[in-house]
C-alpha cells in the first residue's frame, strides 16, 4: 500500500507562504511574422541599381554633356531669345493644361464613378485613349479636327477663331493628352469614398455645395495633385502629338523639345544638351513644389 504523501505549502518566487501551488503569468510569445516577400535588403538593392540605370544614369550622362559647356555657356543658351519663347510656350502651356484637366478631370471621374446610364462602360474606355493613341496619331487627328477646313475648325473660322497651327493647338494637344492622368488617380479616391459620409453631411445640415467643398474636395486633393503632376510631367516632354498642330513657328509656337531636336540636326550637340539640361532643372523644380503642397495636404488631412 503506497502511503499518501502530505501536501507540502509551495512558495511563490515573491509572495507568502500558501497552501497551495500558484501559478505565475508567463509572457505571450512573439512571434515575428515573416514576409513572403523578399527581405528590405534585396529589395532595395534592386531598387537602387533599377533607378540607378533606367533613371539616374541617363540625366547624370545628359548633365555632364551640358557641364563641358560651364554654367556661364548653360546661361548664356538658355537665356538666348529663341531658347526662351520655346521654354516660356512649352512650360506655361503645359502647366494651363494641366490645371484646366486638374479642374475637369474629377468632373469626368465623377461621372463615370457615381452615376449609371447607357454606354458608361464605353466612354470609361474612351478616356484611355490618348494612352493607347501612338503620338504622331493623335497629332495627325487633332490637327484634321482643329484645322481651318476641319470639323471644328471650320465651324471656328467664320468668327475668326483659329485654333490649329497657333499656341492655343498646342494648348488642346496638352490638355488632350493629359486628361487621363488626373481621371485615373482621382477614379480610385471617389469610389472608396464611403456614401455615409456625404448623408452624414447632409443630416448635419450641410448644402451640397458645403459637402463638396468641405467633405469631398479635401479627401480628393491628394488624387487631384497626382494626378495635375502627371499631366504636367507629361506635358513638358510631349513631342508627337504637338508638332502637327503646333505650326511650329519660332517665337510664337515653336516647342523645347522641338528646338533640341533641331539643335541636333544642326549638329550642335552642346546647344541641345544644354537646353535639355534647363529643361531638366526647371521640370525638376515644379514637381518637387508640387510633392511638397501634395505632402502638406496629406499631413493636413491626416492621412500620413
Amino acid at each position: 500500500m503506497i502511503p499518501r504523501m502530505a501536501s507540502v505549502p509551495v512558495q511563490a518566487a515573491s509572495g507568502p507562504m500558501t497552501s497551495g501551488p500558484t501559478l505565475t503569468s508567463v509572457p505571450p510569445i512573439r512571434l515575428r511574422r515573416r514576409s513572403a516577400l523578399p527581405g528590405f535588403g534585396p529589395t532595395l538593392g534592386f531598387t537602387v541599381l533599377y533607378l540607378s540605370l533606367v533613371v539616374l544614369v541617363p540625366l547624370a550622362v545628359l548633365v555632364l554633356r551640358a557641364s563641358g559647356l560651364g554654367l556661364a555657356g548653360v546661361w548664356a543658351v538658355a537665356m538666348s531669345p529663341r531658347v526662351l519663347a520655346a521654354l516660356q510656350v512649352s512650360f506655361g502651356l503645359s502647366l494651363a493644361a494641366a490645371t484646366v484637366n486638374a479642374l475637369l478631370g474629377p468632373v469626368v471621374a465623377w461621372g463615370l464613378t457615381r452615376y449609371h446610364f447607357p454606354g458608361r462602360r464605353l466612354l470609361d474606355a474612351i478616356v484611355d485613349l490618348p494612352f493607347a493613341l501612338p503620338t504622331a496619331v493623335a497629332g495627325i487627328a487633332l490637327a484634321a479636327v482643329w484645322a481651318p477646313n476641319g470639323w471644328i475648325g471650320g465651324l471656328l473660322a467664320p468668327w475668326g477663331v483659329q485654333v490649329a497651327y497657333t499656341p492655343f493647338g498646342i494648348f488642346v494637344a496638352l490638355v488632350f493628352i493629359g486628361l487621363p492622368f488626373v481621371v485615373r488617380t482621382v477614379q480610385p479616391v471617389l469610389a472608396d469614398l464611403d456614401r455615409e459620409i456625404e448623408e452624414a453631411s447632409a443630416t448635419l445640415g450641410a448644402s451640397r455645395r458645403q459637402t463638396v467643398w468641405r467633405v469631398i474636395a479635401p479627401t480628393v486633393l491628394p488624387g487631384v495633385l497626382t494626378g495635375f503632376t502627371l499631366a504636367f510631367g507629361r506635358a513638358v516632354g510631349e513631342y508627337g502629338s504637338v508638332i502637327f498642330i503646333a505650326g511650329n513657328m519660332p517665337f510664337r509656337s515653336e516647342i523645347a523639345p522641338l528646338l533640341i531636336v533641331v539643335r541636333l540636326e544642326e549638329f550642335d550637340y552642346a546647344g541641345a544638351t544644354a537646353i535639355a539640361t534647363v529643361m531638366l532643372g526647371i521640370s525638376f523644380l515644379m514637381l518637387l513644389a508640387v510633392n511638397l503642397l501634395q505632402a502638406w495636404s496629406r499631413r493636413r488631412l491626416g492621412h500620413v
